[in-house]
This record gives C-alpha cells, structure tokens and sequence, in this order.
C-alpha cells in the first residue's frame, strides 16, 4: 500500500479541483458553500459511505479593500492585507506617527501617552525554523497585538507580517476575537515593507502614515463539517478519524492551506478502503467548517460527538502543507508507544522518524484531544511553508506532486495499523469539558 501510494495522483487531483474549480473559501462565503458541495460529491465518488455535511454556524468577515502608505518623511506606497477580523477605517481613512516595538512584551512598556493618538508598528521578525516553532512565537502578535495597543490608546495597529517570505506578499491570519473584535483597524505589512518602514525610522525623524480599509464583520453564515467514511469489517462503531480542513483564506486559493490536507486524508482513506480486505475499525474522514476563523467545525463537532468520543481510537490531522515529512509523534496511552514504533519502522523508508510522545493532534483535533482522544502527529518541514502561509502566494503551482505522494503514504501506513491495532491507543487525561456549539 505504501508503494501504491507514491505512484498514486487522488490527491494531486484533489488539490487540482478544489482550487481551481472552487478556488478561496473563506468561511461562510459562496465559495465556501461550494467547496460543502464539491467535498460531498468529491467523497460520493471515491467510494465513501455515510457522506453527509453536518451543518455548523460561522462568522462572516468581509476583508474588502486595504490600502497604505508612507506620508513622512519620505513618501512610499506600502503593501498590507487587513488581518482576519479587522474593522475598517473611516471612508476617509487615518493617518498617524507610528510607533515601533518588538512585540507585546515591549508594548506593554510603554507609557500610554507615547501610544494614545499613534499607530502601534510591530517589528518583530518570525524566525524560519523546520518544526513551525518559530511561527507560534510570531502569531501572539497577530492575535492580540490590537487589542493590547487599543488599551493604551493606539487609533491602528501594523505588524510585520507572521511569515517568511521575501516577496512583497503580506500574510493574513486571523485575530482572536473571544471578546469582539479589536476597536481599531489591524493590517499586517509585506516583510520589505517592515523593512522600508524600519529604515525611515532609522533616520530619527517622525513616521508619519496612512491607512484605509473596508473590512467589515457582516454577521454569521451556515458551513458544513462534511464527513465520509470507509466502514470497519469488525470494529464497526470504532472510529480512526483523519482531519483536515476545507475553509482557507482568500488572498491565494488554499493549496498547501489546507487543499493538500484535504487530499492528504482523503486519498489515504481511499487507498485503506480499496484494500483486498477492510480495515477491522472504521476510517472517517472529517472535512473541518472554518479552522482559519475560529475552529468553528472542529468545536461543533467536538460538541456532536462528545458522548461517544470514547468510541474515537485515535485522531490525525493534515494541516502544515505537502512539504518534506520527517517525524511521527503520538500522544497515546503510555503502554501503547510500540504500536507508534511500529508504524515508524514502515514509514523509515519515507525519511519519518520517531520523535516521541509530545504530540498535538493540530488545530482541528485540539478540542478532540482534550477530551481525551489519542492523536498522532506527521510532522513535515515547513521551513518553505511559511513563505506561503495565508498569502497569495499559496497556489497550486506550489504543490509537488512527489511529496504529497509522500504524505498520502504515510497516512495510508498510519490509518491502516491504527485501524487494525489489538486494544486500541489507550485514552488520554480530559482536560477541558465539551463545547456547548449552536448548529
């Protein structure tokens, strides 16, 4: 099965429709609603049974237009992209001095009246590294950084974007916005930009700049977590779930965020259930409504499922791109590490190693995890996917084929022993209560 996979393009072409025929959808868009309908007829036709699309609620944010540039002291046009969850500007826009700091521990040095009436410029530049850890420490900016710049005062907030491209491509990304969004404009600069920026202010004379935007909340919408399976031949009711989400941003088309995942899980499903012989527990594959804004699918079904998750063996996701994959981790019951060991020795070949036990599950699978489902990660190197990453740059071109083979193989390897396991992966401590979700 595992030479199978790597001869075997379902998942090239997967990627190739859903961005070509449906292209960005972001949640709660038509094109969102199209991408419900291309997945349920995507997984109807590859063999799946129990397709369905379980309705979830979303949120709806329009991005509209974003424009910026330098005043003073020598004019520049700039190029930004509003962050997910950014209210717009007045018609006419605001312009102010700027105000640099590293990131929010610097802010939050700052007395109030060298903020009030500014605009809040965050300089910090996200470290390239292969396990994506480098973009955990930049994102803290993006998801708060204008509510903590609001507090003292700031009327906008700009950010060197949470990515490593060299390009003039600003990375999206989504704010939290637990408590409503930030009450001022947020928009994150190309990385050149950063850096035009941070060259003025090295003259020593005042900044002065001005953005607009028509960002804009426009309430909620209807998704869907759609979900096809490949039934058990004896363990029926027992569940190895493969995730990956169908939402993405819409500054590109979503294919390495997360198109490639959405192939990933769906041809390895594929290929487990086109076997000589069932897998002994049932495959279901889970098409994730609105990870980028909110993990909306993933609380809803977390919520729906939350009675029988015990039935749940284990989880895996697909949410880092189709790059280099080098590493299995596994958070699973402690007796139960062999069975991880073994599937590493059949994906040696592959260039997976083991990494130990220190595994999320991903986005999606979080609140999963939480309550107490085993998860198993394939890591890959994102070094070159945060280039990428929520930009306009994340386009099919970008896909090579003969690494995404790679991931289809090691997820058929992983579904096909987590399916077939003697006594499961155990369970793990819960750690949260289920969420209450409105469907």
């Amino acid at each position: 099965m595992r030479e199978q996979a790597l001869a075997d393009d379902t998942a090239l072409d997967l990627v190739r429709s859903l961005t070509t025929e449906v292209g960005p959808r972001p949640a709660g868009s038509p094109a969102d609603a199209r991408a419900v309908a291309w997945a349920i007829t995507r997984l109807k036709s590859l063999g799946f049974v129990n397709v369905r699309a379980e309705p979830v609620t979303v949120p709806r944010w329009v991005r509209g237009e974003a424009r910026a540039e330098i005043v003073a002291p020598w004019p520049q046009p700039l190029v930004v992209a509003s962050l997910g969850g950014s209210i717009g500007t007045a018609p006419a826009g605001l312009e102010a001095e700027i105000v640099p700091v590293t990131n929010l521990a610097e802010l939050a040095r700052q007395p109030p009246e060298r903020i009030a009436g500014r605009i809040v410029f965050f300089t910090g530049r996200m470290e390239r590294t292969r396990d994506g850890a480098g973009y955990g420490r930049a994102v803290a900016v993006r998801s708060h950084g204008a509510t903590e710049a609001a507090k003292l005062g700031a009327v906008a907030m700009v950010m060197r974007s949470s990515g490593t491209s060299a390009t003039r491509t600003p990375h999206t990304g989504a704010m939290s916005v637990a408590n409503g969004p930030p009450p001022i404009p947020a928009l994150a600069l190309a990385n050149p930009d950063a850096d035009m920026l941070e060259r003025q202010l090295a003259s020593g004379l005042p900044v002065r700049i001005r953005l607009s935007s028509t960002a804009a909340w426009d309430g909620e919408a209807q998704s869907a977590n759609v979900i096809g399976e490949i039934p058990g031949r004896e363990l029926r009711d027992e569940i190895v779930l493969l995730g990956a989400h169908l939402d993405s941003w819409d500054l590109g088309t979503g294919a390495h965020d997360d198109a490639a995942g959405v192939g990933i899980v769906t041809a390895a499903a594929r290929l487990v259930g086109g076997l000589r012989q069932h897998p002994r527990r049932t495959i279901r594959v889970v098409l994730f409504a609105n990870e980028e804004f909110g993990l909306s699918g993933a609380k809803a079904y977390a919520a729906s499922y939350a009675s029988t998750l015990d039935r749940h063996v284990v989880g895996l996701e697909s949410d880092s791109g189709a790059f280099q994959p080098y590493g299995l981790a596994a958070r699973v019951g402690p007796d139960r590490l062999p069975l991880v060991r073994a599937m590493q020795a059949l994906l040696e070949p592959l260039g997976i190693a083991y990494l130990g036990a220190e595994a999320s599950g991903g986005a999606d699978l979080g609140p999963l995890r939480e309550l107490g489902m085993p998860v198993i990660d394939l890591r890959s190197d994102v070094t070159p996917y945060f280039d990428l990453h929520h930009t306009a740059d994340d386009t099919f071109d970008k896909v090579d084929p003969a690494l995404l083979r790679r991931h289809v193989a090691a997820f058929a390897v992983i579904a096909w022993l987590a399916a077939e396991a003697e006594g499961g992966f155990g369970r793990l401590p819960v750690t949260a209560a289920a969420p209450a979700v409105s469907r």
